[in-house]
């Protein structure tokens, strides 16, 4: 018998081709149209060797129902599915116990390549089993975050980046190419871009936020999609930001030790 993958989606025919590329791939598939239902067929977690989660749903969206899934069996392997990825959605969803983290729109070698990889993956434990110490904080998830870009890159922050990076201006990744080898690469960050977000936006937004490690990590993935190679010299320099990038920092969510 196969590995038994639940898709949770609830567009009826992204549901579709994923069920279509993962059974030509050899699993089994199930699927679920909402969280409710998804729980229904989750059942104690036992059938399933892998969840596809989608996070935007209507109702019970994806990180709730991973929470519940993680609380019927710690172990259960979830891939969580976005179109809307962020960094404080990743860290949200690892915390959670999710496996991995996977953008929208996705072609089926990304699919198959994400559930292989998943599944190859140890089993997961429940994050935060034990409970933090009276008036200590929650610590980080210590297994990074890894994105898949649609032409088979996988790129992470680099173990030794975590936390609050010496130079504020520079943000350090690990990128996989599809070959499998792997490289450092450091993202740079222009200063100026700080004054920029400011007369945008009227929020000042220090080179130590968390939203330039999102730009950062924004600007390494659509390098490596369009030109479908590592950086030269191992480092990519973010010189300008589009509307986009600024309705991002127009409101993202700061924390005093953000």
């Amino acid at each position: 018998m196969g590995n038994r993958v639940l898709v949770v989606d609830d567009e009826e025919h992204i549901r579709r081709v994923i069920r279509m590329t993962l059974e030509a791939a050899g699993y089994e598939v199930g699927e679920a149209a909402d969280g409710p239902r998804a729980l229904t067929a989750f059942g104690d977690g036992m059938a399933w060797d892998l969840v596809l989660l989608d996070q935007r749903m209507p109702g019970m969206d994806g990180l709730e129902t991973l929470r519940r899934m993680r609380e019927r069996r710690a172990e259960t392997r979830v891939i969580m599915i976005t179109a809307y990825a962020s960094i404080e959605l990743a860290v949200d969803a690892m915390k959670l116990g999710a496996t991995d983290f996977v953008r929208k729109p996705m072609t089926p070698e990304t699919v198959r390549n994400a559930v292989t990889a998943a599944l190859a993956k140890p089993t997961p434990v429940r994050p935060a089993a034990l409970a933090p110490p009276p008036g200590r904080a929650p610590e980080r998830p210590s297994v990074a975050v890894v994105r898949l870009t649609l032409n088979g890159f996988r790129l992470w922050p680099a173990p030794r980046a975590e936390g609050k990076p010496s130079d504020p201006l520079k943000r350090l990744f690990v990128v996989q190419h599809p070959d499998g080898y792997e490289q450092d690469i450091i993202v740079q960050i222009a200063p100026e871009l700080s004054e920029s977000v400011r007369r945008a936006t009227g929020r000042r937004l220090p080179m130590e936020s968390s939203f330039w490690t999102w730009e950062a990590e924004r600007a390494l993935n659509n390098y490596l999609w369009n030109e479908g190679r590592i950086p030269p010299n191992g480092t990519l320099a973010v010189n300008k930001m589009d509307k986009d990038d600024l309705q991002v920092a127009s409101r993202w969510g700061e924390t005093e030790n953000d």
